[in-house]
Parts: C-alpha cells; sequence; structure tokens
C-alpha cells in the first residue's frame, strides 16, 4: 500500500537528517530507525501506524548498504549473525502482529519506555566493561555460541522492529556484545541482523499499513550517501575501539532523550 504525500517545508531538512543518520547508523551499527520513527511523528506528524512503516523502508537502504561495506571490509560474522537472524525474523512476526491490535498513542508510549530501558541496559552494560577493564579483567575473548541471553535479545530485537519499526539495534548490539566482538565486528553483524530484520518486518506490515513514498524518497535520498560513507570512516578510524565506551555511552543518552519525547508528547 503506497501512497505520496504533498511536499512540506521541513521535506527539505530530511535529506540532511537522513545523512546524518545513515553516516553515524553504519557506525554504530544500526539503521536509523530510533531517529526516523520519533522524527516523523513528532516533527512531520505523520500518523504513528504510517510513520511505523514508512520509517521500516526508509531504513533498509541503510542496513542493505552498510551491512555490505562492512562485510567488504571483513565487519562481519556471518554465524552470528544468521543466529541472531533466525529468531529476529520470528520476532518481526510476532511484532507487526503487536502494532495491530495497540493505538498510535500506545505506540508512542511504548516506544519511548522501551527506549528508555534498553539506553539504561547498554549504560550499566557499559560500566560494567569499563570497571573489568580498569581491574585487568579480559574483555576481548570471543565467545563463539550464541547463549540463552543473546537468543532472547535476538527475539526482541525483532518484535521490535515489527512493532514500532526502527531497526532494534539497542538489543542485537546487547546481544552481540555479549559474545565479546570487537566493536567494528559488532557493528557490520548488528547490520547484517537489522536489514534481515526489517526485510521481513516490511513484508509483515505490507497489508497493515501505508507506507508514504514521498518522506522514504527524501529520507533515503541523504541517507544512501551517509550509509556508503559511515564504513569508510569507521576503518580509516584509528581510535574506534579505543572510544568503543564513549560511544556507547553517548548512543545510549541518545536513546534517554528520544525515549523521554515519545513518552511526553
Amino acid at each position: 500500500m503506497f501512497f505520496y504525500s504533498s511536499i512540506e517545508p521541513v521535506y527539505y531538512l530530511l535529506p540532511i537528517i537522513g545523512f546524518i543518520v545513515g553516516l553515524l547508523g553504519t557506525m554504530i551499527g544500526g539503521g536509523g530507525g530510533f531517529v526516523f520513527l520519533p522524527l516523523l511523528t513528532l516533527v512531520v506528524g505523520a500518523p504513528t501506524q504510517t510513520a511505523v512503516i514508512t520509517s521500516l523502508a526508509a531504513t533498509l537502504p541503510i542496513c542493505l548498504v552498510g551491512a555490505v561495506a562492512h562485510f567488504r571490509k571483513g565487519n562481519v560474522n556471518l554465524r552470528a549473525g544468521l543466529l541472531f537472524s533466525m529468531v529476529g525474523v520470528v520476532g518481526a512476526f510476532s511484532g507487526a502482529a503487536i502494532a495491530g491490535y495497540i493505538s498510535g498513542a500506545q505506540l508512542k508510549m511504548a516506544f519511548g519506555v522501551y527506549s528508555v530501558v534498553i539506553a539504561l541496559n547498554i549504560f550499566f552494560d557499559t560500566l560494567r566493561k569499563r570497571r573489568n577493564e580498569l581491574k585487568g579483567k579480559a574483555t576481548g575473548v570471543m565467545v563463539k555460541s550464541i547463549n540463552v541471553r543473546g537468543g532472547f535479545l535476538g527475539f526482541f530485537a525483532g518484535v521490535i522492529t515489527g512493532t514500532f519499526g526502527t531497526s532494534g539495534t539497542a538489543p542485537v548490539l546487547a546481544g552481540l556484545f555479549s559474545m565479546r566482538m570487537t566493536l567494528k565486528m559488532v557493528i557490520g553483524t548488528s547490520l547484517m541482523v537489522v536489514l534481515v530484520n526489517t526485510f521481513f518486518a516490511i513484508g509483515a506490515h505490507f497489508l497493515l499499513g501505508q507506507i508514504d513514498l514521498t518522506l522514504v524518497f527524501f529520507l533515503t535520498s541523504g541517507s544512501a550517501i551517509g550509509a556508503v560513507l559511515g564504513p569508510f570512516f569507521l576503518n580509516s578510524s584509528q581510535s574506534v575501539d579505543k572510544s568503543e565506551n564513549k560511544i556507547r555511552y553517548i548512543y545510549a543518552a541518545v536513546m534517554v532523550l528520544l525515549g523521554i519525547l515519545m513518552i511526553l508528547r
């Protein structure tokens, strides 16, 4: 179900925002949906159900371009990615079913609460990791198999993608970080998982909502370019791994801010 909305003045800012989201998304392992959904509902004023599926459609190119670029640079763990994707697809269909039974206001409130909870999880997990580093404990030993917690987070990521139209990046990152991968490997593998979840979530939502192709065009015209440049900057930077904790703290802070805005408005 597609439609074209009339072009509003605010739309001309979307390519710039899309570029920033695409650039940062492929540098932190996300598709940008956690920005697109609040942007579409709070700034553009799109109905929540329309914003959900439009956000998914706008997120897909970022995930595709970013995942391919990271794969070419050797930043994707295919085994872990496939395992997370399998449970994530089940979650995506479950999330789409949930979205069909709750109102737009409930969706916004639930997304806000989810954002705050996941941000707190990332914050305390990073704090615990930092303490272990200061104590000299090993944190970089790769865990070769997905554990129960990782499987649950993969499924939960799919539910988030299907319900809110966001990339579900936070649970995926939490699960991959629990496997003690390097930051670059976490980012590349996360984009692969998010790509699969988003693709199936779009299919599940297709008969439930309408995709605003005008908004998708304006968002992706900038985000696709940013998604191409993100992996390049990530691999050219020598300080990324050293800045891992700082990046995770910033990501958590942004999620808390967006979550509070969605709850209050």
